[in-house]
C-alpha cells in the first residue's frame, strides 16, 4: 500500500475559482521510497488519489496558524470543547469558522500548540480528496514537515503563483508562514529578520539554487540546502497535529470506504442467514421425523401392552418386558450367568487341559474367567473362540491370564 503526499499552495495563489493551478505530489511506499512523484492540479490526481492508502496534505505555512497557549489540566473531549476559548484572544474572526488541532503535551512544558485554519477552505480540500476516492486524509502544517534544526532554525522558499512562499520552523511544534512579493533577496532579508540569531537552513528548489548561492552571500548566518520531498516525508511522520481529524474528514473517507464494502457485506450476511434458515428447517424435519417415529412406537407398545399406564421410553419397555416374559416361561437369556458358564464351559472340552479355570466373576451381563497361571495360551483361547462362535458369544483376553465372555459378540 501506499501513500500519497500533496502540498498544496497558499489560498493566495488559488485563480478565481478558488482553486490552485498546480499542486507538488509524491507517491511514497511502504519502505519509505518514492515511487513518482510530480506537479499537476488536484482535480487531475484522482487515480493517484483513489489508488493510496492514505492521503497527507500538507497545508501553506501561511495558511495555518500556530499559537502556543497555556492549557489548563482537562480530558480530551473537555479539552476539545475548550479550544474555541483559549484561542478567541488570539485570532481575528469567529473560532467556529475555524478548524482546531492541539498538538501533544511536552514533557516540561506547560503550553501546547495549537493549529488554527479557516474552516471553510479545509473543507473543500478535503471533500475534494474524498469524492475522487481517497480512504483516509489528514492535513498538516506545511512549517511542521521541514526538518527540525536543533539550535537553529529551518526555513524553505517555494515559489508559486502568489510569488514566494515562505514557510519557518524554530522547534518542534513551533513554526509560521508568510506569502510575499516574488523578490528573493527581500524574502531573505525577511526570512533573516524573523529567525534573529540563530543559525538558518533555507530549503530551495534544485532548479533555483544557483540564483540563491549568489544572494545569501550577502547575508550571514544562512547556509542553503535542496529541497526535496525525503526530508519533508520524513518530517511529517513525526507530526503528531492532524488538522482533518478537527475537521472529521476522516469519518467520510471511512464512509466512504464502508461504501464499496457494502454489497459485499450484505450478500455475505444474506448468505448467513440462508444457511441459519436451511438448518433450522432440516432441524425442524428430522424432529418431526423422530416424534412420528416414537409416536408409532408407543402405539405398537400401547396395543401389545394396553395395562402400561406410564410410557417413558418405549424400545427400553418392550425389551424389559420380553426379558420378563422369557424369564417366566423358563427360557434363559444367553447373557445370563447360567447360560454363559454353561457355554464355557462346553466350548473348554476342545482343550486338552480342563482344570484351566481359577474363579468366575459376573457382572454387568459379562462373565469374567480368571485363568489358572501357564494354563492356557494364545492357541487355547483360538479354540474356544471357535467354539463359541456358532452361539454368538464373544471370548477375548483383557489381562494376563483373564478371559471376559459376552453375549452378542460385542463388548
Amino acid at each position: 500500500m501506499t501513500t500519497l503526499y500533496i502540498s498544496y499552495p497558499a489560498r493566495a495563489a488559488a485563480n478565481d475559482a478558488g482553486a490552485a493551478q498546480s499542486c507538488s505530489f509524491a507517491l511514497v511506499g511502504d519502505a519509505g521510497n518514492v515511487a513518482q512523484q510530480g506537479t499537476g492540479a488536484l482535480s487531475k490526481l484522482a487515480d493517484l488519489v483513489a489508488s493510496a492508502r492514505k492521503v497527507v496534505l500538507l497545508l501553506a505555512a501561511s495558511d495555518v496558524t500556530l499559537l502556543r497557549v497555556t492549557v489548563p489540566p482537562l480530558s480530551g473531549a473537555r479539552l476539545k470543547a475548550a479550544l474555541p476559548n483559549l484561542v478567541e484572544e488570539q485570532i481575528l474572526g469567529d473560532p467556529a469558522e475555524c478548524v482546531l488541532a492541539i498538538g501533544p503535551a511536552q514533557p516540561g512544558v506547560a503550553e501546547r500548540t495549537i493549529a488554527v485554519v479557516q474552516r471553510a477552505w479545509l473543507e473543500v480540500l478535503v471533500r475534494a480528496l474524498v469524492a475522487q476516492g481517497a480512504r483516509s486524509v489528514s492535513a498538516l502544517p506545511g512549517q511542521l514537515c521541514l526538518p527540525l534544526a536543533p539550535g537553529g532554525v529551518s526555513a524553505a522558499l517555494l515559489h508559486d503563483e502568489a510569488g514566494l512562499e515562505l514557510a519557518l520552523r524554530a522547534a518542534q511544534y513551533e513554526g509560521m508562514g508568510l506569502t510575499l512579493p516574488a523578490q528573493a533577496d527581500s524574502a531573505l532579508h525577511t526570512l533573516r529578520a524573523l529567525a534573529g540569531e540563530a543559525p538558518v537552513t533555507l530549503y530551495v528548489p534544485a532548479a533555483q539554487r544557483a540564483q540563491y548561492d549568489a544572494l545569501v552571500a550577502e547575508i550571514p548566518g544562512i547556509v542553503l540546502d535542496e529541497d526535496n520531498w525525503a526530508h519533508r516525508i520524513a518530517a511529517a511522520q513525526a507530526v503528531q497535529l492532524d488538522l482533518a481529524a478537527g475537521l472529521g474528514a476522516a469519518s467520510g473517507a471511512r464512509a466512504r470506504e464502508w461504501r464499496r464494502w457494502r454489497w459485499p457485506a450484505y450478500i455475505a450476511l444474506l448468505a448467513v442467514l440462508v444457511n441459519i434458515a436451511g438448518l433450522n428447517i432440516e432441524w425442524l424435519r428430522m424432529r418431526r421425523e423422530a416424534d412420528a417415529v416414537r409416536q408409532s412406537m408407543t402405539q405398537i407398545f400401547r396395543a401389545a401392552y394396553p395395562n402400561e399406564k406410564v410410557i417413558l421410553d418405549p424400545a427400553a419397555q418392550m425389551r424389559k418386558n420380553i426379558a420378563s416374559a422369557k424369564a417366566a416361561s423358563g427360557e434363559m437369556a444367553a447373557d445370563e450367568f447360567t447360560a454363559l458358564a454353561a457355554a464355557l464351559g462346553e466350548a473348554l472340552q476342545v482343550l486338552p487341559r480342563r482344570d484351566v479355570i481359577a474363579g468366575l466373576e459376573y457382572r454387568d451381563r459379562a462373565l469374567t474367567v480368571r485363568l489358572k497361571p501357564n494354563s492356557a495360551d494364545a492357541a487355547a483361547l483360538a479354540q474356544v473362540q471357535a467354539q463359541l462362535a456358532p452361539r454368538k458369544l464373544s471370548l477375548k483376553e483383557t489381562g494376563a491370564g483373564v478371559w471376559q465372555l459376552r453375549a452378542g459378540g460385542g463388548a
